[in-house]
């Protein structure tokens, strides 16, 4: 998983998290844990796309942006290069999830 920090890159979100999976049913399995994870932070889901074809699933939650790609999907739309100026943190322990950039929202 990586995160890039949008600020001063676009004006449309701060953060673009980008995850994998490698079947659709863990790519809809990490897209679940997301929202999960943010609804405890009372943080709420603006739109959802691709849930149902999972190859590519977009959560947007305004300041954070999600992408859960199918890694065949996500290596091609490398989203990553796109946006090769942002800054970037990668994470890998399951505890530094996307919760680490979320504030709590009362």
């Amino acid at each position: 998983m990586v995160i890039l920090d949008m600020k001063g890159v676009s004006n449309v979100t701060d953060f673009f998290v980008i995850a994998s999976g490698t079947s659709d049913r863990q790519v809809q399995a990490i897209a679940d844990s997301v929202q999960e994870a943010l609804a405890q932070r009372k943080i709420r889901l603006w739109h959802e796309e691709g849930y149902t074809e999972a190859q590519w699933i977009v959560l947007d939650y305004g300041d954070i942006i999600t992408h859960v790609f199918l890694q065949e999907k996500r290596e091609f739309y490398n989203l990553e290069r796109l946006w090769s100026v942002a800054p970037r943190k990668y994470l890998e322990k399951k505890r530094e999830g996307i919760s680490s950039i979320a504030p709590k929202r009362k």
